[in-house]
C-alpha cells in the first residue's frame, strides 16, 4: 500500500486513472486509423492486377534459346519466374517438370524464366533437375518487371487467347488434382 500526503490509496488510483485515461484516449485516436489502414491493405481489390487482361508479350534470348510469348499462342502457358538461389523455387521445380511431362502432348506448356545472374549456376541447375520445358535466363529481370513479379517463384497461368487467368506466389505442388483439372479445362 502506497501512502501520499497521509492518504492511502487515493493518489495512486488517481495517477493510475490518469495514466489509464491517457492510454485509452491515445488508443481511441489510433484505432480508427489503424483499422482503416489495415482494411485498405487487405482489400485493395479482389484480384491481382493482371488477372483477366492480356498477358504482356515478351521476347527473351539467352546464350542458348530465344523465347517469345507469341510463339505459344493457342496453348495454355504456365509462366514461371524462378532462380537457382531461391529455396522455394528449388522445392517447386520437380513438380513443374512432372507437370510438363503430364501435358507434353497437349496444349499446356510450362515456360521458365530464370532470374539468375550466374550463368554457370543456371546451366548446372538445368542439367541437375533435368528441366524438360523451355526456359531462358534473364539476369536483367525485364520480363519479371513487366509482369510485376516481386517474389520468387511467381507463376502466371495464361490461357490460349493470351489472357492472364491466375497468379501463384510461392512454391506450388503442380500435381495437385485441382490444378491439373484447371489446366486441362483452359
Amino acid at each position: 500500500m502506497i501512502e501520499t500526503s497521509g492518504r492511502s490509496d487515493t493518489a495512486p488510483v488517481v495517477i493510475i486513472g490518469i495514466v489509464y485515461y491517457s492510454y485509452v484516449r491515445r488508443s481511441i485516436v489510433l484505432i480508427p486509423f489503424l483499422l482503416s489502414f489495415t482494411l485498405a491493405g487487405c482489400y485493395s481489390g479482389s484480384r491481382p492486377p493482371r488477372i483477366g487482361t492480356a498477358a504482356p508479350t515478351f521476347a527473351i534470348q539467352d546464350a542458348d534459346h530465344k523465347m517469345t510469348l507469341d510463339q505459344f499462342r493457342g496453348k495454355t502457358v504456365v509462366l514461371n519466374f524462378w532462380a537457382t538461389w531461391c529455396p522455394p523455387c528449388v522445392e517447386e521445380m520437380p513438380s513443374l517438370v512432372q507437370l510438363q511431362e503430364r501435358f507434353h502432348n497437349s496444349n499446356v506448356v510450362v515456360l521458365g524464366v530464370s532470374e539468375d545472374v550466374d550463368e554457370d549456376a543456371y546451366r548446372k541447375f538445368i542439367k541437375q533437375y533435368k528441366i524438360n520445358f523451355p526456359t531462358v535466363d534473364e539476369p536483367d529481370h525485364k520480363t519479371s518487371n513487366l509482369y510485376g513479379t516481386f517474389k520468387f517463384p511467381e507463376t502466371y497461368i495464361i490461357d490460349k487467347n493470351g489472357i492472364v487467368r491466375r497468379k501463384f506466389i510461392g512454391a506450388v505442388e503442380w500435381s495437385q488434382p485441382e490444378i491439373v483439372d484447371y489446366l486441362s479445362k483452359l
